[in-house]
């Protein structure tokens, strides 16, 4: 299976919008829309604290859920794009776009899932600035686990050795 398709970085970003456009509207619009009816009720309402002294412990144990979760989906990420995404080797591309987008979905939406911690800790806490740090976290391991033009072109080199060594995905 000739490469050259996958070279040139236009059909490289073509082959990203989809996964990229999906992991926009979790990873940033939603949370920050969220963020801003948190900000909305903060300036207007009082929130008052449920959990009284339990919040610097509370926001501790959120933090440490928060690093684990974005330790798991770096892992996750990469045993998901490790294993065969093609098909069949005539339907390589379309068969690799798909499995990208499809792959990518569950990683992102465990990494929006960080900034949820933020909202629940204003609600039980007030406190605002905290629950930012929650969703900038989130949108920071984001940008990590992401896919890149340089991952993609690996990921495209790692599917054509499998699909050489006749490991195709099955269902």
């Amino acid at each position: 299976m000739s490469t050259s398709m996958f070279e040139n970085k236009t059909d490289l970003a073509r082959l990203l919008v989809k996964p990229l456009y999906f992991g926009l509207v979790v990873n940033i619009i939603i949370p920050m829309g969220l963020l801003l009816v948190c900000f909305y009720i903060n300036n207007n309402n009082y929130v008052e604290n449920r959990v009284d002294a339990f919040s610097n412990i509370l926001f501790y144990i959120f933090a440490i859920m928060a690093l684990a979760e974005a330790g798991f989906a770096l892992w996750w990420r990469t045993k998901l794009y490790d294993r065969p995404m093609i098909r069949r080797q005539e339907t390589f591309e379309g068969d690799f776009v798909q499995a990208l987008v499809a792959r990518s979905k569950p990683v992102f939406i465990l990494i929006a899932s960080i900034s949820i911690y933020g909202y629940i800790y204003f609600f039980l806490t007030g406190r605002f600035t905290e629950a930012v740090l929650f969703v900038v976290f989130s949108f920071l391991v984001f940008q990590v686990v992401r896919p890149r033009y340089g991952m993609v072109q690996k990921l495209i080199a790692r599917q054509e050795q499998l699909v050489k060594q006749g490991k195709f995905l099955t269902d």
